[in-house]
C-alpha cells in the first residue's frame, strides 16, 4: 500500500490494494467444459434432427450458447490477469464484466431462436422418438452436471457464476427432456415435446434475467452485490477524528475486485500512515473492498458542496 502524500491543500492520500480477490485459475475447467459440451452439441443436434425432437434441438441450441459463453468467460479471465499499461491503467480487469454481459446477450438470442421454432412445432407437432430423447438427454445430464461441478468454487465471481449457472441449468433442462421422452413413450402424445421446449425457454429466461441484471449493474459501476454503501459510509464516519465523509464512490473493477474513493474531513490534521493502513485493512477484510483510495482533508472548505 502506498504511503500518504501531502499536497498544497494539506490533503493526505493513500491507495491500498491487494490481489487476494484476483480471478482464480479455472483454465482447465474451461477447457474440459468447452471440449465436452462442443462434442455433446454435435451429438444432441444430430439425434434431435434424426428423432424429430424439438426439445433436443432446443437443448442443443442452448448448449451451443453455453460453449460460446465458456469461451467468452475464459478469454475474459485470461485478459483480467494481464498487467496494466499506460493506457489501460487498471489492466483488462473489466473484461470479465463485459463477458458476463455478453453471455446474457447470447442467452437472449438463444431464447428467441428456440421460442420461434417451438411455437412453430406447437402448431404442427411432429413425430418424436422418445427413446432417443431419453438416451441423449441422459448423457447431457452427466456432461452438464460434471461441468457445473468444475465451477462450484467460484461463485463469488459473477463471470464464473455465469458459467456455473449455464451448466447447472442445462443439467436440469436435460432432466426435463428425459422426463418428456418417457412421457412420450408412455402416452405417444406429440404435444409433450414442444411443451417441454417452452419449459426449457422459461428456465433459461429465469437464469438469464439474474445474470443480465447483475452484469448490467456492474457495467454501470453500481456498488457490487454484497457491499452496503451505508455500512461503508458509517464505518468511515465513525473513525476517530473524522468529522465528515464525502465523495464516497464504490465500484467494481472486475467481477472479483472492488475499488473505493472517499474524502475524510479531519480538522485535527493528517492522522498518519498507520491510520490509513488500518482503514485499508478493515475495508478489505470487513467490506470486501481491496482497492481503496482515501483523501484526508483538514477543512470543510475544501470539500465544497460535497459536505
Amino acid at each position: 500500500m502506498g504511503a500518504g502524500h501531502s499536497h498544497s491543500h494539506d490533503h493526505g492520500h493513500v491507495h491500498g490494494h491487494t490481489h487476494s480477490h484476483a480471478p482464480a485459475d479455472f483454465g482447465n475447467a474451461f477447457l474440459i467444459g468447452i471440449v465436452l459440451n462442443t462434442a455433446f452439441v454435435v451429438i444432441e443436434a444430430t439425434y434431435g434432427w434424426i428423432s424429430g425432437s424439438m426439445a433436443l434441438i432446443a437443448d442443443a441450441g442452448h448448449n451451443l450458447s453455453d460453449v460460446l459463453a465458456l469461451l467468452l468467460a475464459w478469454g475474459a479471465s485470461v485478459a483480467a490477469k494481464r498487467p496494466a499499461s499506460q493506457r489501460f491503467t487498471y489492466g483488462y480487469k473489466s473484461s470479465t464484466i463485459l463477458a458476463a454481459l455478453a453471455n446474457a446477450g447470447l442467452l437472449l438470442v438463444a431464447i428467441g431462436a428456440i421460442l420461434f421454432e417451438t411455437l412453430h412445432r406447437m402448431a404442427e407437432p411432429a413425430p418424436v422418438q422418445g427413446e432417443t430423447m431419453v438416451v441423449v438427454a441422459g448423457i447431457g445430464i452427466a456432461i452438464n452436471a460434471g461441468t457445473a461441478a468444475l465451477f462450484m468454487r467460484g461463485q463469488d465471481d459473477i463471470n464464473i457464476r455465469g458459467a456455473f449457472l449455464h451448466m447447472a441449468a442445462d443439467a436440469l433442462v436435460s432432466l426435463g427432456v428425459v422426463i418428456a421422452g418417457l412421457a412420450i413413450i408412455w402416452t405417444g402424445a406429440r404435444w409433450i415435446d414442444p411443451a417441454v421446449s417452452l419449459v426449457i425457454v422459461a428456465v433459461i429466461g429465469w437464469g438469464t434475467w439474474g445474470l443480465l441484471k447483475d452484469s448490467v449493474a456492474m457495467s454501470m459501476l453500481a456498488v457490487p452485490r454484497g457491499i452496503a454503501e451505508s455500512d461503508v459510509r458509517a464505518y468511515l464516519a465513525a473513525l476517530p477524528g473524522v468529522e465528515t465523509v464525502h465523495d464516497l464512490h464504490i465500484w467494481p473493477m472486475s467481477t472479483t475486485e472492488t475499488a473505493l474513493t472517499a474524502h475524510l474531513v479531519m480538522p485535527q490534521g493528517h492522522p498518519g500512515d498507520a491510520f490509513l493502513r488500518d482503514v485499508a485493512h478493515d475495508l478489505e477484510h470487513h467490506h470486501r473492498i481491496g482497492h481503496p483510495t482515501i483523501q484526508i482533508e483538514t477543512s470543510r472548505a475544501d470539500c465544497g458542496a460535497g459536505c
